[in-house]
């Protein structure tokens, strides 16, 4: 396991501390070296890599050491999966270039814990869901990212959700909560001052086509996520 792993642990931490905390900021849907570049430069705590082949920001676990061959190690290297078979994991971790997990679809949290590598679970924001339920299931998890609910595609949709739903949850769900759906430079001040997350995760909202960032986007998200 890469020695990266322990960044966020001491992020969570710090986050019960605000005069050491900070933002936590993930980008994803990584798909060419120069973004993953970009990314880092501008100051995202971490870079996501999809494995869902539907989705249109998918890789092959080939191109991995190519995508992340200039992200320091400061930086954590996420990959994202929507029910994926053990192989497909196993053979993404076996490169080397990955840091943590990201399960997006209906996994367990014995399958999750599995591959003895930091994870993060995401919850899709449907009607009705119990997410202190699915949070407790999921302890193990470093962090929950919650998600707009799009029936068609589980994530990247662009879409936001209610973000007042996030205000009943209790404080243990809250310090580790990443908001996710339809994140942008233009709202993400006001999502995180509703909100007040441990950090956000944005695709759609700093690509100029699906899968290809906006160098420009992609700092004034960050910039306007820490600085309002």
């Amino acid at each position: 396991m890469s020695g990266r792993s322990g960044f966020a642990k001491i992020a969570i931490c710090n986050a019960s501390d605000p005069a050491l905390s900070t933002l936590w900021i993930k980008i994803c849907g990584i798909t060419r070296p120069e973004d993953a570049r970009a990314a880092a430069q501008a100051g995202a705590d971490a870079l996501g890599v999809v494995f869902h082949a539907p989705s249109r920001r998918a890789v092959d676990a080939a191109r991995l050491a190519e995508i992340m061959a200039d992200v320091p190690e400061s930086v954590q290297r996420v990959a994202l999966f929507v029910d994926p078979p053990r192989e497909l994991v196993e053979r993404v971790c076996a490169t080397g270039c990955i840091d943590w997990l990201q399960f997006h679809g209906d996994e367990d949290a014995a399958f999750c814990a599995s591959f003895r590598r930091p994870y993060l679970k995401a919850l899709s924001m449907r009607q009705g869901i119990d997410v202190e339920r699915l949070a407790g299931e999921h302890e193990a998890a470093e962090l929950l990212l919650l998600d707009a609910f799009d029936e068609k595609a589980p994530g990247g949709t662009g879409k936001t959700f209610d973000w007042s739903r996030t205000r009943s949850l209790p404080d243990s769900i809250r310090g580790k909560l990443v908001l996710a759906g339809g994140l942008t430079p233009a709202n993400v001040a006001a999502a995180v001052a509703e909100v007040d997350p441990f950090g956000v995760d944005v695709s759609t909202g700093v690509e100029r086509s699906p899968g290809i960032k906006d160098a420009d986007k992609i700092r004034m998200f960050i910039k306007g996520a820490r600085n309002g």
